[in-house]
């Protein structure tokens, strides 16, 4: 029975773990980092907080993507965030919405 419980706990922990694991892009912690955590506000609010906004809503990484890429202050009542950021390129702005939606 112990074997069982065991089997089943590691195999459980095995598909946890992949379905948690989350890949930040590079360049989101690299030029978005300075003033944006997963799950810390600092100058601007923290991924988790923009998932939070924006999840079900329909074109939800569509209008990520268009936010970052114009930038602004988005109702957030914090600092105005620059277009681009930290001057990332489109495709670096695709996978950090793509990203953050599944926090």
């Amino acid at each position: 029975m112990k074997s069982i419980f065991a089997t089943v706990a590691v195999v459980g922990l095995m598909f946890a773990g992949n379905a948690m694991a989350v890949d930040m892009p590079a360049d989101g912690k690299a030029k978005c980092g300075a003033c944006h955590k997963i799950d810390t506000k600092l100058v601007g609010p923290s991924w988790k907080d923009v998932a939070t906004k924006y999840k079900g809503q329909k074109d939800a990484e569509a209008t990520l993507v268009a936010n970052i890429t114009k930038g602004g202050q988005f109702g957030w009542k914090m600092g105005q965030m620059p277009a681009k950021g930290m001057g990332a390129n489109e495709a670096q702005i695709k996978d950090l919405a793509k990203f953050i939606m599944t926090l």
